[in-house]
């Protein structure tokens, strides 16, 4: 049930594939900003956008995309100072089959890939650095987060309920659905933690956006 907080915190890998493309194709890479003493490239942002692609079919703007990496770089910085275990090759090989299987058949899964220029490894890669970054925000910010039990109640009477019967479908009892609606809420109040770090941390950075010529 991370899935919210993986979408938030897509990761690339840090540098764009250059594979199976003729010479005269060859990437030309510069860097699109500076956070602290490291570097965020353009090609960073190039395979971002190709994952966003690769999921949903379309991606956010060259900007839009900075900024996820930028938010990126910070929980990957503290996720490493504090010696986050990477995830293991077994948990990596579930969450590429869950990504599998969000899509309507392997037929269409292979030609969304293929479209957007990913290859199986670079999908794994990606998949394996969401997947730490996303634990890093469970683990953290998990711990505190406090569900009412009247939240569960007003999210099964005013999500669940409508949603299955736009549906035509019976709804669930508030029973059978209390565990699912519980850790739903929970993931809410992760990525709330979560975003409202990630701005204050920001405060604290230089970042110099070399993208569109700014810095702050």
């Amino acid at each position: 049930m991370r899935g919210m907080a993986i979408r938030v915190f897509l990761v690339p890998l840090l540098v764009a594939s250059a594979a199976g493309l003729p010479a005269s194709q060859e990437i030309v890479d510069r860097i699109a900003a500076r956070v602290e003493n490291d570097i965020i490239l353009l090609s960073d942002i190039r395979v971002l956008g190709r994952y966003q692609q690769f999921l949903d079919g379309k991606s956010e703007t060259d900007a839009q995309l900075l900024e996820r990496l930028i938010d990126q770089w910070m929980v990957r910085t503290e996720a490493d100072a504090s010696r986050f275990p990477q995830p293991s090759d077994a948990e990596i090989d579930r969450a590429l089959e869950r990504l599998r299987k969000s899509f309507a058949s392997a037929e269409e899964y292979e030609a969304r890939r293929k479209q957007s220029g990913l290859s199986e490894s670079e999908v794994r890669g990606i998949v394996a650095s969401q997947l730490y970054l996303s634990d890093y925000l469970d683990s953290r910010f998990r711990p505190t987060v406090q569900v009412d039990p009247k939240a569960i109640e007003d999210f099964y009477k005013k999500s669940i309920v409508p949603q299955a019967k736009a549906l035509g479908q019976e709804p669930p009892s508030l029973d059978a659905a209390r565990e699912a609606i519980q850790e739903a809420l929970v993931q809410r109040g992760i990525n709330e933690q979560a975003e409202k770090w990630l701005k204050e941390s920001r405060t604290r950075l230089h970042i110099e956006n070399l993208l569109d010529g700014g810095s702050k």
